[in-house]
């Protein structure tokens, strides 16, 4: 029997089969729990995020969702109330920055608008997700949302920019969030991978050495892997983790603990 045998839930997040969020569904999946997907709007996401979910399992429930809009996160939560009777846990596995600011040098003269859409999408959305969450997820007794973050939410990586300022918004929510929603035994954490070449990742201009700096400078001498996340998020959707909350968990192979 799984960690996970029973447990229902929505992960918000995948792009394709390199994603973190996909790391982190393959191993909910493989511990016996039942997910729903939500991806971004449009026939080409959903054929995408539906190509990226059918190599984890079979007839996935997918809604579109653009977390930038309340009408659409009503949509989402009001469809999966329809069809899930529970929901355990919200992995929410998304982030915007507008990739022109995220280059070295650049910081500086982020404008407003890209400053406040990062902010926005990549850390209000999990207050305004949580929060719709809430009332389902204490009616099965309380849950695990869980949320994605980053090293460069503490320490400067140059060229991250406004989405380590992001960062740090989010995972100060997710306090916020631990201590409000705790009193209906609904558990808040943000885990903080190391670097992965995604997508997302590609994005951020002078990564090009970071992948291979990780290896050599990690307790670990490796690299950060999708399945160490993925484990990882098992663990916190799980009741191992029953007096786990507010807590930022690294799953870097340990490069947040080397000094230079």
């Amino acid at each position: 029997m799984g960690l996970l045998e029973g447990k229902v839930g929505l992960v918000v997040g995948i792009a394709n089969d390199r994603s973190y969020a996909w790391h982190i569904a393959k191993a909910l999946h493989e511990h016996g729990a039942k997910i729903a997907y939500a991806h971004l709007p449009g026939e080409k996401n959903e054929r995408r995020t539906g190509k990226a979910v059918e190599k984890i399992h079979s007839d996935p429930w997918l809604f579109p969702c653009d977390a930038g809009s309340d009408e659409s996160l009503d949509e989402l939560f009001n469809a999966y109330a329809k069809d899930h009777e529970r929901l355990d846990f919200l992995v929410h596995s998304i982030a915007f920055a507008d990739r022109e600011w995220l280059q070295p040098g650049m910081f500086a003269k982020t404008p407003r608008k890209a400053y406040l859409d990062a902010i926005d999408i990549s850390a209000y959305t999990l207050s305004a997700m949580a929060g719709r969450a809430q009332e389902q997820m204490a009616k099965s007794g309380g849950g695990s949302i869980m949320a994605m973050s980053y090293y460069g939410s503490e320490k400067v990586v140059p060229g991250y920019n406004i989405m380590g300022v992001a960062k740090a918004c989010l995972e100060s929510t997710a306090r916020y969030l631990a201590f409000e929603l705790g009193e209906h035994n609904i558990r808040v954490n943000t885990i903080s991978g190391g670097f992965l070449r995604t997508l997302a990742s590609s994005a951020v201009g002078g990564t090009d050495q970071m992948d291979e700096a990780a290896r050599l400078k990690a307790p670990l001498r490796r690299g950060v892997e999708g399945g160490d996340v993925g484990k990882t998020a098992v663990y916190l959707a799980s009741d191992l983790s029953s007096g786990v909350t507010g807590e930022n968990i690294y799953v870097d192979c340990g490069i947040n603990t080397i000094g230079a």
